[in-house]
């Protein structure tokens, strides 16, 4: 009776240290509590660009079809090659950061399919001017994120921000945005 307790207590304590083996606990914790390799300032990142290219390259989408001045078309155009390459490179540092993407709850752009609607809706929100001051506005944001992360801990991060902080930067000068003559010092 002895040896048959003592060999169930050596299983039990067997399979407990089994299942709390370093590699195992820490899959564990990411999966069931979502915890992931980056600081609060890199989440943040994240969260606030993670939303904004996904929405901006739908949103360019739409307008390079939708636009009447030459000006709002080369810009749509350079918004979508920009953020198309924002995606994948977030895509793929969020992966390796254990980061959900794309993220959760973000707005998502939805153009309406009907025709007359279009039309009527475009005579009364959609303007060249608007979806230009609107671009300039959110590269400014992203650009600012990605000049934050040049100054990250991680390496990954700052590496990729350093990597897209002048496609970005190109972008917003393309929408009119000033650089700030004391920003670089």
């Amino acid at each position: 009776m002895k040896l048959n307790t003592l060999f169930v207590v050596g299983v039990c304590v067997g399979t407990l240290f089994i299942s709390c083996g370093s590699e195992t606990a820490k899959e564990k914790q990411l999966r069931l509590t979502h915890t992931t390799l980056i600081d609060g300032d890199t989440y943040q990142f994240f969260q606030l660009v993670g939303a904004k290219v996904i929405y901006e390259n739908d949103y360019a989408s739409y307008v390079a079809g939708l636009a009447n001045s030459s000006q709002a078309k080369q810009l749509a155009e350079k918004s979508k090659e920009v953020y198309g390459s924002l995606i994948s490179g977030l895509d793929s540092l969020a992966t390796t950061k254990q980061v959900d993407f794309p993220i959760k709850g973000a707005e998502k752009f939805v153009a309406t399919n009907n025709v007359d609607t279009v039309a009527q809706q475009t005579s009364i929100s959609y303007s060249d001017d608007r979806y230009i001051d609107h671009v300039q506005h959110e590269a400014a944001v992203v650009k600012d994120q990605l000049q934050r992360m040049t100054r990250n801990t991680d390496k990954d991060v700052r590496v990729f921000a350093e990597a897209n902080l002048a496609k970005v930067t190109e972008l917003f000068t393309l929408a009119g945005g000033k650089e700030d003559a004391n920003t670089h010092h």
